[in-house]
């Protein structure tokens, strides 16, 4: 079984989200630990979970994180992090994978389908060997009760339901 360790200098753990359905606003969150155990060299068999600390998202403004961090949203002081699971890891080709797990947010636990992009594997210049991967997907934010809404003067919506998620991941191989 070999363990694999998120390398967080090298991750970025990003979402997107509708803002008066015409552009997007990006968030990350800047705090977070992710371990992966897999015994097949294709990662076939990986087990995969995740955490991050919701007091760390980040969207580039100040009054926007706070707004996010309150029960509006993401309710953090009573619930500090978001994790995901997995259930499953299925190889579609060499470099495709479907994952499938549990994510829990705001304390709600929903099953959750990511596309996976394998990037590759490679040792960097201090011979710690790296896996990296594309995570993407889609998620309802009103399905972990994060159901504030806001509509303009002329109806439109103030944000989006769906959320797109993307993780970018670098994996290293534990000695």
């Amino acid at each position: 079984m070999s363990t694999y360790k998120i390398d967080t200098a090298h991750s970025e753990i990003t979402f997107k989200v509708k803002h008066l359905m015409i552009t997007n606003v990006t968030g990350s969150f800047t705090k977070f630990d992710a371990t992966m155990e897999a015994e097949q060299a294709d990662f076939s068999d990986a087990k995969i979970s995740f955490e991050a600390d919701v007091n760390s998202i980040s969207t580039n403004n100040e009054q926007r994180d706070g707004h996010l961090k309150s029960d509006d949203f993401f309710a953090a002081e009573k619930f500090p992090k978001l994790s995901f699971v997995s259930t499953s890891f299925t190889k579609i080709s060499d470099e495709e994978y479907t994952l499938t797990g549990n994510l829990t947010l705001r304390g709600v636990t929903k099953s959750i389908v990511l596309g996976v992009e394998y990037g590759g594997t490679a040792t960097d210049p201090y011979g710690q060997v790296k896996s990296g991967f594309e995570i993407g997907g889609k998620i309802n934010r009103k399905d972990f009760g994060l159901t504030w809404g806001a509509v303009t003067e002329a109806g439109g919506v103030v944000v989006s339901d769906e959320v797109k998620l993307h993780l970018a991941v670098q994996m290293i191989k534990q000695a």
